[in-house]
Protein backbone atom coordinates (compact mmCIF):
# COMPACT_ATOMS: atom_id res chain seq x y z
CA UNK A 1 0.00 0.00 0.00
CA UNK A 2 1.20 3.58 -0.44
CA UNK A 3 0.78 6.50 2.48
CA UNK A 4 0.82 9.64 2.09
CA UNK A 5 3.96 11.30 3.47
CA UNK A 6 5.46 14.74 3.67
CA UNK A 7 4.00 15.35 0.17
CA UNK A 8 4.57 12.17 -1.59
CA UNK A 9 3.56 9.00 -1.18
CA UNK A 10 6.22 6.62 0.30
CA UNK A 11 4.68 2.27 -0.27
CA UNK A 12 5.00 0.05 2.45
CA UNK A 13 4.96 -3.41 3.39
CA UNK A 14 3.53 -4.95 6.11
CA UNK A 15 3.18 -8.72 8.01
CA UNK A 16 2.84 -10.06 11.07
CA UNK A 17 1.44 -8.94 14.36
CA UNK A 18 1.82 -8.12 17.85
CA UNK A 19 2.10 -5.06 20.06
CA UNK A 20 5.55 -4.12 19.58
CA UNK A 21 6.54 -3.38 15.56
CA UNK A 22 9.91 -3.30 14.05
CA UNK A 23 10.31 -0.67 11.36
CA UNK A 24 12.52 -1.32 8.50
CA UNK A 25 14.77 1.46 6.56
CA UNK A 26 16.80 0.05 3.76
CA UNK A 27 20.29 0.95 2.00
CA UNK A 28 21.40 2.93 -1.19
CA UNK A 29 20.62 0.80 -3.79
CA UNK A 30 17.38 -1.57 -1.76
CA UNK A 31 14.18 -1.09 -1.41
CA UNK A 32 11.93 -2.13 1.37
CA UNK A 33 12.06 -6.26 0.04
CA UNK A 34 15.92 -5.92 0.84
CA UNK A 35 14.88 -6.90 4.15
CA UNK A 36 12.44 -9.87 3.38
CA UNK A 37 14.70 -12.86 4.38
CA UNK A 38 14.87 -11.06 7.85
CA UNK A 39 11.27 -10.05 8.42
CA UNK A 40 10.15 -13.81 7.67
CA UNK A 41 12.26 -14.96 10.51
CA UNK A 42 10.55 -12.76 13.22
CA UNK A 43 7.20 -12.09 11.92
CA UNK A 44 5.79 -14.78 13.96
CA UNK A 45 6.37 -12.58 17.05
CA UNK A 46 6.40 -8.67 15.56
CA UNK A 47 4.68 -6.36 13.34
CA UNK A 48 6.83 -5.60 10.75
CA UNK A 49 6.65 -2.49 8.99
CA UNK A 50 8.97 -1.70 5.39
CA UNK A 51 8.92 1.01 3.61
CA UNK A 52 10.67 2.36 -0.05
CA UNK A 53 12.16 5.64 0.72
CA UNK A 54 10.93 8.18 -2.47
CA UNK A 55 12.51 7.25 -5.28
CA UNK A 56 13.42 3.71 -4.41
CA UNK A 57 11.20 0.72 -4.66
CA UNK A 58 8.03 0.87 -5.76
CA UNK A 59 7.37 4.82 -3.57
CA UNK A 60 7.05 7.86 -5.81
CA UNK A 61 9.86 9.78 -6.88
CA UNK A 62 9.73 13.91 -6.29
CA UNK A 63 11.59 16.12 -8.13
CA UNK A 64 13.44 16.85 -5.21
CA UNK A 65 13.86 16.91 -1.67
CA UNK A 66 16.09 14.16 -1.06
CA UNK A 67 17.81 15.41 2.20
CA UNK A 68 18.03 13.45 5.20
CA UNK A 69 15.32 14.80 7.17
CA UNK A 70 13.52 14.92 4.38
CA UNK A 71 13.87 10.71 4.41
CA UNK A 72 13.24 11.20 8.12
CA UNK A 73 10.20 12.84 7.49
CA UNK A 74 9.10 10.30 5.18
CA UNK A 75 9.33 7.83 7.92
CA UNK A 76 7.62 10.02 10.71
CA UNK A 77 4.69 10.67 8.43
CA UNK A 78 4.58 6.36 8.04
CA UNK A 79 4.42 6.00 11.68
CA UNK A 80 2.16 8.05 12.62
CA UNK A 81 -0.06 7.27 9.68
CA UNK A 82 0.07 3.71 11.06
CA UNK A 83 -0.76 4.73 14.63
CA UNK A 84 2.19 2.63 15.53
CA UNK A 85 2.27 2.96 19.54
CA UNK A 86 5.64 1.07 20.56
CA UNK A 87 8.53 0.49 17.61
CA UNK A 88 11.75 -0.68 16.77
CA UNK A 89 13.51 1.37 14.01
CA UNK A 90 15.53 -1.03 11.86
CA UNK A 91 17.70 1.06 9.38
CA UNK A 92 20.75 -0.53 7.37
CA UNK A 93 23.03 1.82 5.79
CA UNK A 94 21.48 5.17 4.22
CA UNK A 95 18.57 4.05 6.21
CA UNK A 96 20.78 4.00 9.26
CA UNK A 97 21.76 7.18 9.19
CA UNK A 98 18.02 8.47 8.73
CA UNK A 99 16.68 6.24 11.63
CA UNK A 100 19.82 7.85 13.51
CA UNK A 101 18.02 11.04 12.70
CA UNK A 102 14.80 10.14 13.38
CA UNK A 103 15.92 8.58 17.28
CA UNK A 104 17.64 11.64 18.31
CA UNK A 105 14.30 13.45 17.97
CA UNK A 106 12.94 10.98 21.05
CA UNK A 107 9.69 10.78 19.49
CA UNK A 108 6.74 8.88 21.43
CA UNK A 109 6.84 5.30 20.96
CA UNK A 110 10.49 4.44 20.17
CA UNK A 111 11.63 2.01 22.03
CA UNK A 112 14.92 0.62 20.44
CA UNK A 113 17.40 1.49 17.46
CA UNK A 114 19.38 -1.28 15.30
CA UNK A 115 21.14 -0.18 13.12
CA UNK A 116 22.63 -2.64 10.33
CA UNK A 117 25.93 -1.14 8.32
CA UNK A 118 24.65 2.30 9.28
CA UNK A 119 25.91 5.37 7.25
CA UNK A 120 27.78 7.22 10.45
CA UNK A 121 26.60 10.49 11.21
CA UNK A 122 29.82 12.51 10.03
CA UNK A 123 29.89 13.28 6.60
CA UNK A 124 31.53 11.02 4.38
CA UNK A 125 34.50 12.92 2.24
CA UNK A 126 35.25 11.37 -0.85
CA UNK A 127 37.16 12.68 -3.57
CA UNK A 128 35.28 14.51 -6.43
CA UNK A 129 36.57 10.67 -8.46
CA UNK A 130 34.99 8.82 -5.80
CA UNK A 131 31.69 10.08 -5.97
CA UNK A 132 31.37 10.25 -9.72
CA UNK A 133 31.94 7.03 -9.04
CA UNK A 134 29.50 6.08 -6.88
CA UNK A 135 26.98 8.15 -8.18
CA UNK A 136 26.97 6.48 -11.31
CA UNK A 137 27.25 2.96 -10.00
CA UNK A 138 23.37 2.05 -10.11
CA UNK A 139 23.16 2.94 -13.80
CA UNK A 140 23.57 -0.20 -15.68
CA UNK A 141 23.56 -4.14 -15.03
CA UNK A 142 26.80 -4.20 -15.58
CA UNK A 143 27.87 -1.45 -13.08
CA UNK A 144 25.66 -3.04 -10.43
CA UNK A 145 27.12 -6.52 -10.94
CA UNK A 146 30.82 -5.34 -10.42
CA UNK A 147 29.61 -3.08 -7.34
CA UNK A 148 27.71 -6.37 -5.71
CA UNK A 149 30.82 -8.34 -6.14
CA UNK A 150 33.80 -6.36 -5.42
CA UNK A 151 32.07 -3.75 -2.82
CA UNK A 152 29.20 -4.51 -1.59
CA UNK A 153 29.19 -8.36 -0.23
CA UNK A 154 31.63 -10.49 0.98
CA UNK A 155 29.40 -13.83 0.69
CA UNK A 156 28.26 -14.68 -2.65
CA UNK A 157 24.29 -13.96 -3.09
CA UNK A 158 22.19 -17.11 -4.30
CA UNK A 159 20.92 -16.31 -7.42
CA UNK A 160 17.30 -14.95 -6.50
CA UNK A 161 18.73 -12.34 -4.18
CA UNK A 162 21.24 -11.24 -7.17
CA UNK A 163 18.91 -10.41 -9.60
CA UNK A 164 16.90 -8.55 -6.66
CA UNK A 165 19.65 -6.21 -6.18
CA UNK A 166 19.92 -5.73 -9.93
CA UNK A 167 16.51 -4.77 -9.98
CA UNK A 168 16.09 -2.72 -6.88
CA UNK A 169 19.72 -0.66 -7.70
CA UNK A 170 18.09 -0.07 -11.47
CA UNK A 171 14.63 0.59 -10.75
CA UNK A 172 15.32 3.62 -8.59
CA UNK A 173 14.74 6.78 -9.74
CA UNK A 174 17.87 9.40 -11.16
CA UNK A 175 17.58 12.04 -8.43
CA UNK A 176 17.61 9.54 -5.27
CA UNK A 177 20.19 7.66 -6.89
CA UNK A 178 22.12 11.46 -7.33
CA UNK A 179 21.46 12.43 -4.04
CA UNK A 180 23.00 9.98 -2.00
CA UNK A 181 26.15 10.46 -2.55
CA UNK A 182 26.12 14.43 -3.86
CA UNK A 183 24.07 15.66 -0.84
CA UNK A 184 22.90 13.20 2.03
CA UNK A 185 26.02 11.51 2.59
CA UNK A 186 27.40 14.25 2.99
CA UNK A 187 25.44 16.28 5.90
CA UNK A 188 26.52 15.83 9.32
CA UNK A 189 24.31 15.05 11.94
CA UNK A 190 26.54 14.25 14.91
CA UNK A 191 25.30 16.99 17.24
CA UNK A 192 21.62 15.31 16.96
CA UNK A 193 22.89 11.70 17.56
CA UNK A 194 24.16 12.31 21.15
CA UNK A 195 20.60 13.01 21.98
CA UNK A 196 20.13 9.41 21.18
CA UNK A 197 18.48 7.51 24.45
CA UNK A 198 17.27 4.14 23.82
CA UNK A 199 18.81 1.06 23.89
CA UNK A 200 20.74 1.02 20.64
CA UNK A 201 22.91 -1.69 18.75
CA UNK A 202 25.17 -1.92 15.60
CA UNK A 203 25.47 -4.41 13.08
CA UNK A 204 28.53 -4.42 11.43
CA UNK A 205 30.12 -6.82 8.79
CA UNK A 206 33.77 -8.08 9.26
CA UNK A 207 34.69 -7.37 5.50
CA UNK A 208 32.32 -4.29 5.54
CA UNK A 209 33.83 -2.03 2.55
CA UNK A 210 31.37 0.79 2.52
CA UNK A 211 31.35 1.40 6.52
CA UNK A 212 33.65 -0.29 8.33
CA UNK A 213 33.91 -1.68 11.69
CA UNK A 214 36.58 0.96 11.98
CA UNK A 215 34.75 3.58 10.71
CA UNK A 216 32.28 2.92 13.14
CA UNK A 217 34.21 2.91 16.01
CA UNK A 218 35.78 5.98 14.68
CA UNK A 219 32.73 7.89 13.89
CA UNK A 220 29.67 6.46 15.47
CA UNK A 221 30.09 4.58 18.95
CA UNK A 222 31.68 7.33 20.72
CA UNK A 223 28.57 9.31 19.98
CA UNK A 224 26.43 6.67 21.18
CA UNK A 225 28.47 5.64 24.27
CA UNK A 226 25.55 3.36 25.24
CA UNK A 227 25.09 1.49 21.98
CA UNK A 228 26.98 -2.03 21.44
CA UNK A 229 28.37 -3.03 18.72
CA UNK A 230 27.83 -7.17 17.09
CA UNK A 231 30.69 -7.66 14.15
CA UNK A 232 29.40 -10.54 11.92
CA UNK A 233 32.14 -12.81 11.00
CA UNK A 234 32.84 -13.24 6.91
CA UNK A 235 30.04 -10.41 5.91
CA UNK A 236 30.20 -7.33 3.91
CA UNK A 237 27.86 -4.54 3.69
CA UNK A 238 24.80 -6.42 2.80
CA UNK A 239 24.33 -8.27 5.79
CA UNK A 240 20.43 -8.35 5.11
CA UNK A 241 20.76 -10.11 2.38
CA UNK A 242 24.48 -12.05 3.03
CA UNK A 243 23.59 -13.38 6.34
CA UNK A 244 19.66 -12.65 7.03
CA UNK A 245 19.40 -15.80 9.48
CA UNK A 246 22.20 -14.12 11.91
CA UNK A 247 21.11 -10.65 11.16
CA UNK A 248 17.59 -11.62 12.32
CA UNK A 249 18.86 -13.80 15.48
CA UNK A 250 20.73 -10.76 16.83
CA UNK A 251 17.96 -8.20 16.60
CA UNK A 252 15.27 -10.82 17.64
CA UNK A 253 17.44 -11.31 20.59
CA UNK A 254 18.03 -7.22 21.52
CA UNK A 255 13.83 -6.73 20.38
CA UNK A 256 13.32 -9.29 22.66
CA UNK A 257 14.86 -7.85 25.73
CA UNK A 258 13.07 -4.89 25.05
CA UNK A 259 9.27 -6.08 24.93
CA UNK A 260 9.87 -7.45 28.39
CA UNK A 261 11.16 -4.79 30.17
CA UNK A 262 8.04 -2.94 28.28
CA UNK A 263 5.79 -5.59 29.46
CA UNK A 264 7.25 -5.01 33.15
CA UNK A 265 7.23 -0.89 32.90
CA UNK A 266 3.29 -1.29 31.85
CA UNK A 267 2.16 -4.40 34.46
CA UNK A 268 4.13 -2.54 37.38
CA UNK A 269 1.28 -1.06 40.09
CA UNK A 270 0.99 3.22 40.03
CA UNK A 271 3.43 5.03 42.24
Amino acid sequence: MKIRSNGTRIHVTQQGSGELALVFLHYYGGSSRTWDRVASELADRYRIVAMDFRGWGASDAPADRYSIADLAADAEGVIEALGLQRYVLVGHSMGGKVAQLIASRRPSGLEGLVLVAPSPPSPTLLPDEQRATLAGAYQSRESVEFVIDHVLTARPLDAALREQVIEDSLKSAPQAKAAWPNMAMCEDITAEVTSINVPTIVISGEYDQVDSVATLQTELLPRIPHAAMHILPGTGHLSPLEAPVEVAQIIGKFVSAIAVAGDRVSSSPPG
